[in-house]
């Protein structure tokens, strides 16, 4: 198609005024009214001049073949090519006259735009897509303009045919430097999500009575990596400590923060102290690592002895539990302030955790929604919980699923699923719990032995471990007979992977191990536990009194 015969009757000044010949050069007259200078006085200033009145001088296909941008004109609801400039040329080659642009011009199907100019042919509005990028590499923002396209004499006054002028702008370097930003930040997040999976357990611990799985899932590809953490501790005595924490702030710092809390953790777990007393030893650490960043956490320990957790929390949300019938039980302890604020002192709590039930741990980003109260986040996970059923992981799996956190997800997630299982049948009968009570005086040594020696009997253990058992518990009682204050009591327990055997008493000095010097009388008894067994520790217990226990690890 010719373009003289069509006028682009572009907004503004840059409305076609007059029509070009055929070889789209200017009239004289026209171009000498460009090209010459307006005159200047004598004090060298110059005169004001009509720019309107040159720039409607100025023909469309003029101004859009010295654009440095590829431009191109379509017509038609078929959007046939009607003219490009000689960038468009450089850019993409020339293009035919005349030819619908799904066949001329392969680039617009590339950039995505044939659909495109279909709206803006229909809607009569500008539409621009960013940083476009065609097979060549280059990338493009382009901007697509309705036109109205008419005769270029004007004489009949009918108007033409609707068109559509496409601006593009190379923004090659611009996207590049985008795209170098962009994998930065990918490696730099990386690096964070590498350094705190690094510093999370990588194989959770499993004890003898309790079914454990854990997920911590990193936010979106938009947010940074966070200091979610959780953590399970063996104790011994068949008790377990569960943990769970997450540290303010995002990026390498408070994944950093994070490690050295979880590292503190474990230390101070082994000294086997009560859950707010742990808390207030981290709350020191806390201060100290980074006083300007604090963390929440909730430490818990479960006995199978009591049958609940004791639990402390330093501005964790609460813990939930769901028994075998569905109910679930929000843990309603004295909740402190977070870790790093100092000047409080924390207490612990207790909830039930019978046999059949699920205790769930977790972090804000598994209930927290911007626009709506985390009570109700929390309320969700609760009627969530209530119909989970299956595998500990299974379970974890499908809170997270019921919470809606997807791998977008703007915030951390952690979540710890603790089962006690139910057991019964052949599996009931690898679990077993004996006791007495020791009265003192001379025959309390003596009955100890014999009520170890039947119940280790009964529960069938080879003759040698039965031997060594029954050594064990002599000796803790001469132990805490010696040392100790009524009221004493030995307890031996049984799990499908040890044997347990535990004396408490009244008094709250704790035993260590000494050598004992060839004239000594006493002091061999916990160098001799310490070397039949396969561990042994104590622990101060609620009320002053103290426990002393010992495990053997069960043959097979």
């Amino acid at each position: 198609m010719n373009f003289t015969r069509w006028s682009a009757r572009l907004p503004g000044t840059q409305r076609r005024a007059a029509a070009r010949d055929d070889r789209g050069s200017v009239p004289a007259a026209r171009a000498e009214s460009v090209r010459t200078p307006p005159p200047t006085p004598a004090d060298g200033l110059p005169v004001p001049s009509a720019p309107a009145a040159s720039l409607e001088a100025l023909p469309a296909d003029e101004i859009l073949g010295r654009l440095p941008a590829p431009v191109a004109l379509l017509h038609g609801p078929e959007h046939r090519v009607t003219y490009v400039n000689d960038a468009y040329a450089a850019a993409f080659g020339s293009r035919p006259c005349g030819v619908p642009a799904a066949e001329a011009m392969p680039e617009l199907t590339e950039l995505g735009l044939l659909p495109l100019l279909d709206q803006v042919l229909r809607s009569g509005t500008s539409r621009t897509v960013k940083s476009r990028k065609v097979v060549g590499g280059s990338s493009y923002t382009v901007t697509c303009t309705p036109v109205a396209l008419g005769n270029a004499d004007g004489a009949d006054g009918a108007p033409g045919e609707a068109g559509v002028l496409v601006y593009a702008t190379d923004v090659t370097d611009h996207a590049e430097a985008a795209e170098r930003l962009r994998a930065s930040e990918r490696r730099h997040r990386e690096t964070a999500v590498t350094l705190q999976r690094s510093l999370l357990p990588q194989d959770l611990e499993q004890p003898d009575d309790l079914r454990i799985a854990a997920t911590y899932q990193p936010g979106g590809t938009d947010a940074a990596v966070g200091g979610d953490w959780y953590d399970v501790i063996t104790l011994g005595a068949g008790r377990t400590a569960l943990v769970i924490g997450d540290v303010m702030g995002r990026g390498v710092r408070a994944a950093a923060v994070m490690g050295q809390l979880r590292t503190a953790v474990r230390a101070y777990a082994r000294l086997d102290l009560p859950p707010h007393e742990i808390l207030q030893l981290l709350d020191v650490i806390a201060s100290e690592i980074d006083a300007s960043q604090i963390a929440t956490c909730v430490y818990a320990v479960h006995d199978p002895n009591e049958g609940h957790l004791v639990h402390a929390s330093a501005g964790h949300l609460p813990i939930l539990v769901c028994d075998q019938d569905g109910t679930v039980r929000r843990a309603a302890e004295p909740t402190g302030p977070p870790l790093g604020t100092g000047g409080w002192v924390h207490t612990s709590g207790t909830i039930a955790l019978p046999p059949g039930s699920t205790a769930v741990l977790y972090t804000d980003g598994l209930v927290e929604r911007r626009g709506e109260d985390i009570d109700e986040g929390v309320a969700s996970l609760e009627r969530a919980l209530a119909g989970a059923k299956g595998s500990p992981q299974v379970v974890c799996d499908r809170l997270i699923r019921s919470q809606g956190v997807t791998a977008e997800h703007d915030d951390d997630v952690a979540v710890l699923v603790v089962q006690h299982p139910a057991r019964t049948g052949a599996s009931a009968e690898l679990f077993h719990n004996a006791s007495l009570e020791l009265l003192g005086g001379i025959e309390a040594a003596p009955r100890a032995r014999a009520f170890a020696t039947g119940v280790l009997a009964s529960w069938r253990f080879p003759v040698e471990l039965c031997d060594l058992g029954v050594l064990a518990a002599s000796e803790l009682v001469a132990n805490s007979l010696q040392h100790g204050t009524p009221p004493m009591r030995l307890g031996l327990r049984r799990t499908d992977r040890r044997l347990i055997i535990e004396v408490t008493d009244g008094d709250d000095h704790l035993p260590r191990r000494r050598r004992a010097e060839p004239a000594d009388e006493a002091g061999r008894g916990i160098s001799i536990i310490a070397t039949i067994a396969t561990s042994w520790g104590s622990r101060r217990t609620p009320g002053g009194g103290k426990a002393v226990w010992c495990e053997f690890a069960l043959p097979g």
